[in-house]
C-alpha cells in the first residue's frame, strides 16, 4: 500500500467518529494553547523590559552608595558619593561621555490655589537629559550658570503642566516649592508610564545645588547617586571598570576591601531582568507543558481502544496483503494527525489568548503599553512537540496493532 493511500485511510478512519476524535485532542489543544500563551506573554514582558531600559539610554551607568547589611538584611545606604566624585568621573574616565550628580527632594508644588506632589523631584546636573536620553517638548534646560549660582529654576514633566496649567504654556511661569518660588524654563517630552505603572511625566528637575542649598539647607557635598553615560554602548564595560577603579582610589579603598559604592550598567540590569523573565517564562511553559503529556496519554488511550475496536478490520487488511508495517504506519499517522490537528487549534487559541491578555493588561493598567508578541520559534517548537507527542504516544498502540495475528484478528467479535 502506498504512503498516500495509508494517509487517506488513516484520516478516513478518524472521520468515522468525529466527536471522539475531538475530545481526544482536547488535552493537546489546551497544552499547546497554554504553552503558546505563556511564552508569548513572557516574550512580551521581556520586550517591555528592554523598551523600558531604552528610556534610560543604551549606554547608561548608575552609581550609588552601597547598602548596609545587618544579619543578612539590606538596610539603608550611607552617604559616600559626592559632587566631586561625579565631576571626576566625567573628566578622568576616558570611556565616559558625561556624568551628573543626583540629589533627591520632596515637597508639594503650588501654583495659585492648586498644588500637587510630583512622584519624582530631583536635583541634577546640566547633562542629565543626555544621560537619560530625554528630549524637551518646549523651552530649554537650566545652564551651568544656574547650577553654579543655585538659581531657582526648574524643568517640569507633562503631568505637572496638565494638572497645574491645564495644558497651557508654562514657560516663564512661577511655581512654589515650599515657600520658595521657582521659574519654569522647560517642559520635558512625554514618556508615559514606566514598567511598574509609575507616571514618568510626574517629574520636576532642578539644579542639584539649588536642592542642596535652598530646599535642604545643606552645606555638605554628598549626593544620592551619580548618573553616567558611556561614550557608546560597546564601551560600557570599559567605562564601568574605569569608574570602579577611580572611585576605589578616591575613597582610599584597598584591594580586597568592600567598596562603599555600587556601579550598575544598563547591560547588567538588562541581562538580569532578561534572566528573570526567561526563567519565569520557562517555568510557566513547563507547567503548561504538563497538559501536553496529559493530552498524549489521552491519545494513547483512545488509540488502544481504536485498535481493539478495529481488530477484525486489521485482520481483513492483513488477509488481503497488508503488512505489519502498513498497519503500524496507519495508526501512527492517525495519532500524529490527531495531535497536529489539536496543536493547530491550540496554537490559534494561544495566539488569540496572548493578544486578549495583553489587551486586558493595557486596559486595566493605566498608561501601560505591553507589546503584543507572538513567538514564531515557540509556535514552531510547539507544533513539532505536538507531532512528537503523537508519535511517542501512538507508537505502542501502532506496534500492538501491527503485531496482531491475522487469523485471531478475523475471529475477533
Amino acid at each position: 500500500m502506498s504512503f498516500l493511500l495509508t494517509v487517506y485511510v488513516a484520516i478516513r478512519a478518524l472521520g468515522r467518529n468525529k466527536l471522539r476524535a475531538g475530545l481526544t485532542v482536547l488535552g493537546v489543544v489546551i497544552g499547546i494553547a497554554a504553552v503558546t500563551t505563556m511564552v508569548s506573554i513572557g516574550s512580551s514582558a521581556g520586550q517591555l523590559v528592554q523598551t523600558e531600559l531604552q528610556s534610560f539610554g543604551t549606554n547608561f551607568i548608575f552609581v550609588q552608595p552601597s547598602r548596609e547589611k545587618r544579619r543578612g538584611v539590606r538596610m539603608g545606604s550611607l552617604p559616600s558619593l559626592t559632587v566631586s566624585d561625579a565631576e571626576a568621573i566625567g573628566k578622568e574616565c576616558e570611556n565616559v561621555l558625561v556624568a551628573s550628580p543626583l540629589v533627591g527632594a520632596a515637597g508639594s508644588v503650588v501654583r495659585g490655589n492648586q498644588n500637587m506632589q510630583p512622584s519624582e523631584m530631583f536635583g541634577v546636573g546640566v547633562d542629565y537629559l543626555t544621560i537619560r536620553n530625554w528630549e524637551l517638548e518646549a523651552g530649554g534646560f537650566f545652564t551651568e550658570r544656574d547650577v553654579r549660582g543655585g538659581n531657582c529654576v526648574c524643568v517640569v514633566g507633562y503631568t505637572l503642566v496638565r494638572e497645574l496649567f491645564q495644558g497651557s504654556n508654562p514657560i516663564g511661569e512661577s511655581i512654589r516649592i515650599g515657600n520658595i518660588p521657582f521659574t519654569i524654563v522647560g517642559v520635558l517630552q512625554a514618556k508615559g508610564a514606566a514598567l511598574d505603572g509609575r507616571d514618568q511625566d510626574n517629574v520636576l528637575l532642578m539644579p542639584f545645588t539649588t536642592v542642596k542649598k535652598r530646599l535642604q539647607g545643606s552645606q555638605f557635598d554628598d549626593v544620592n547617586a551619580v548618573f553616567v553615560a558611556a561614550r557608546s554602548p560597546d564601551r560600557i564595560i570599559d567605562a564601568t571598570s574605569e569608574i570602579r577603579q577611580l572611585l576605589m582610589e578616591r575613597h582610599h579603598i584597598a584591594v580586597g576591601q568592600k567598596a562603599d559604592f555600587e556601579v550598575q550598567s544598563s547591560n547588567e540590569i538588562s541581562n538580569f531582568l532578561g534572566q528573570v523573565t526567561g526563567v519565569m517564562t520557562a517555568l510557566l511553559a513547563s507547567i503548561a507543558g504538563i497538559s501536553l503529556l496529559v493530552g498524549g496519554v489521552g491519545i494513547m488511550n483512545i488509540m488502544l481502544v481504536s485498535v481493539t475496536e478495529r481488530t477484525r478490520e486489521i485482520g481483513i487488511r492483513m488477509a488481503v496483503g497488508a503488512r505489519g508495517r502498513d498497519i503500524m504506519i496507519q495508526f501512527l499517522i492517525e495519532s500524529v494527525v490527531l495531535s497536529c490537528f489539536g496543536g493547530a487549534i491550540g496554537l490559534a487559541l494561544g495566539v488569540g489568548a496572548s493578544v486578549g491578555i495583553t489587551t486586558l493588561i493595557n486596559s486595566i493598567s493605566s498608561g501601560s503599553d505591553w507589546p503584543v508578541v507572538v513567538s514564531i520559534p515557540a509556535a514552531i517548537v510547539a507544533m513539532i512537540f505536538a507531532a512528537c507527542v503523537g508519535v511517542v504516544f501512538g507508537l505502542y498502540p501502532a506496534w500492538r496493532a501491527s503485531r496482531l495475528d491475522p487469523i485471531d484478528a478475523l475471529r475477533y467479535e
